[in-house]
């Protein structure tokens, strides 16, 4: 599989802010500025203190046509300014809407710390070592649960396939040191294998 996933053509896009680059290197991908519609997967880093250019807009609208598959990555989470669900929220705003399969639990500093996936309640904690999974608790799944509904209804209206027919657009959570969402990127990924 490892050898499949090393064939797809990955391209990374993004504002410098965001660390397309170290992106691109993580999922061994190539960092572009220009787009390239010959792709099997275009990944979008942005960053929620700093919002989204306007090169990075263009360059996700002139990718429309193609319908290439595209993912949002939200980096710089550990800062505190902005947060996930801001950088989603103006993702949907200039790029399309976007679908949030998990959303950002913090530890008691405020950081980042494990991840709540919306198709399972199931939570992922990568503070631990290993990383360690577990059923969310009752009250988080109250706290959750409108976002639940909007998640299953998106992916019911849309299609089991709308990922790879570049229709669904997810935007994860990811901080590359601390290993948070490189995971979920990888199953999206992997999604994309034949």
């Amino acid at each position: 599989m490892q050898s499949q996933i090393n064939d797809l053509r990955i391209h990374v896009y993004g504002h410098q802010s965001a660390d397309p680059a170290q992106v691109a290197s993580v999922f061994n991908a190539q960092y572009l500025e220009m787009a390239e519609p010959e792709s099997d997967l275009a990944i979008f880093a942005i960053n929620p203190s700093a919002g989204i250019d306007q090169a990075t807009i263009d360059l996700w609208q002139s990718l429309d046509e193609y319908q290439v598959p595209r993912l949002v990555v939200v980096t710089h989470l550990e800062k505190l300014e902005a947060d996930f669900d801001d950088a989603v929220m103006i993702a949907t705003r200039v790029f399309d809407q976007m679908l949030t399969p998990y959303l950002v639990l913090h530890d008691e500093a405020g950081l980042p710390a494990a991840l709540i996936g919306l198709a399972d309640l199931q939570i992922t904690d990568y503070s631990t070592n290993p990383i360690t999974k577990k059923s969310c608790e009752p009250e988080h799944q109250t706290l959750v649960q409108e976002f639940r509904d909007e998640y299953l209804d998106q992916v019911t209206s849309l299609g089991e396939d709308s990922f790879r027919a570049g229709l669904m657009f997810p935007a994860v959570p990811l901080w590359i040191e601390r290993g948070i969402g490189m995971d979920i990127v990888h199953e999206f990924i992997e999604q994309l294998i034949d």
